[in-house]
């Protein structure tokens, strides 16, 4: 329900606040149902489908986060080869993976804003194109400074494709099935940790790193064959100015969600980044076990994705300080479950799970950024690269302070702990906007 005061009707209003009526002098008004739980008026105007075509439209989706998945991490796996294949050390490497994290950080916002004139099939269709270009150039590098050119340019897309395709799932999903489907869709990037990683990184220890990005580029065109013939038109749906998209940065929540995936998922990337040198020099694996260990990471990103969009239908905004505060609780059992040769694995994929607020945090996103919807839905990627960026920093820091390479964890916890003081923060900046509203009825 919403009162029909002056000023209400700017911007999106948040689940947490639609929950209670606005009654002193406004007059209440009834709010349709689609609206009531997150929808806007673009999603009303979507196609209808069948349940068929809505499971593989979404299995389409998830191909290209598949794809995305598999180029963004196997350079991990693959660092070795890449070094010797370019004549660079392995350092440098880890220069080609902050590339593409850059291009991710810039294209996310850049290309969300000039594609907002175009129908999201057609974005969507340019988008994954642009990815398969970006791999062929990174499998055809010639040299270092190449390298790092083609996987920034590789980048650019990630973000802006999660955001479309995400509102995408949401616009053909039921009104309560939101976050669901969007987990859906990032659930390809779980798979890919799970299964396309480690026959990537296979591929490149076997015939060459080279094919690994090749590979990616075939997947990335049979998402584009597949979203062209299952995906249909939405002649309805409403179009964005360029300059419009801007506006979801004058919306404080949305800045706020934002800052919620920077600060609260960086921990997960935290102990990920320093997951080998914890297993052998604290837990004792042999590095033969290693690749065990990101099997269960990825098997905790697929329990993330689907539960983090699940429970997010059913709470809302209120699903976020729950996940927050299970992930301070994975963070600080993680290191005595790092003594352990058993219960090592069982926390990580604990801390996979953690990824549990990406389908959250993007909904999130929807809910609040009014027409700007694009953007907003693409920032969350650059907010997450952000954290993957910030993590590691943090705990190179607290490592090199001599705290140990268990200290991930905790440094971990403080982060979620950080998060959800953002999320005080936003329920504080919600209530104060409405009792404004309420003042000025």
């Amino acid at each position: 329900m919403r009162g029909n005061c002056d000023g209400v009707g700017a911007g999106a209003e948040s689940p947490l606040v639609s929950r209670f009526p606005v009654v002193l002098h406004c007059t209440i008004i009834d709010r349709p149902a689609t609206l009531e739980s997150g929808m806007t008026d673009t999603d009303l105007s979507s196609p209808r489908v069948s349940r068929r075509d809505y499971v593989l439209i979404l299995l389409a989706l998830a191909m290209g986060g598949f794809a995305i998945g598999i180029s963004e991490f196997s350079t991990m796996g693959l660092m070795t080869q890449i070094a010797q294949g370019l004549q660079i050390t392995e350092p440098q490497v880890g220069h080609v993976i902050s590339a593409y994290a850059l291009g991710v950080v810039v294209g996310a916002p850049l290309l969300a804003i000039l594609g907002a004139r175009w129908p999201r099939r057609t974005l969507l269709l340019l988008l994954m194109v642009f990815y398969a270009l970006g791999n062929v150039a990174s499998a055809l590098a010639p040299s270092y400074h190449a390298m790092l050119l083609c996987r920034f340019i590789a980048g650019l897309p990630h973000g802006a494709y999660f955001g479309v395709a995400s509102l995408v799932a949401a616009s053909i999903s039921p009104p309560n099935q939101r976050a669901t489907a969007v987990g859906r869709v990032l659930l390809g990037l779980s798979v890919a940790l799970l299964v396309g990683n480690p026959l990537a990184t296979w591929l490149g220890q076997i015939v060459s790193w080279r094919w690994a990005y090749a590979s990616v580029s075939v997947i990335a065109l049979g998402t584009v064959a597949a979203v062209a013939v299952l995906l249909p038109p939405q002649p309805e749906e409403l179009r964005q100015q360029p300059l419009r998209e801007l506006r979801a940065f004058n919306q404080p929540q949305v800045w706020l969600a934002l800052a919620i995936g920077a600060v609260g998922f960086s921990g997960m990337f935290c102990v990920f980044s320093y997951l080998a040198p914890t297993l052998t020099a604290v837990t004792g694996v042999t590095a033969a076990r290693i690749p065990l260990a990101m099997v269960a990471f990825g098997v905790g990103g697929v329990l993330g994705s689907i539960l983090g969009g699940w429970l997010f239908d059913r709470m809302q905004f209120r699903a976020v300080p729950v996940l927050l505060l299970w992930s301070v609780v994975v963070m600080l059992t993680f290191p005595l479950a790092a003594q352990s040769g058993v219960w090592v694995f069982v926390s990580i994929v604990a801390v996979g799970t953690m990824g549990a607020l990406a389908p959250a945090l993007q909904t999130r996103l929807m809910d609040v950024a009014a027409e700007a919807q694009t953007l907003a839905a693409a920032s969350n990627h650059a907010a997450f690269n952000t954290a993957n960026a910030l993590g590691p920093w943090l705990g190179g820091m607290a490592i090199t302070a001599g705290w140990g390479w268990t200290s991930t964890g905790y440094v971990g916890a403080a982060t979620a702990l950080g998060g959800l003081l953002v999320y005080a923060a936003a329920v504080w900046q919600e209530r104060h906007r409405q009792r404004a509203v309420l003042t000025n009825c």
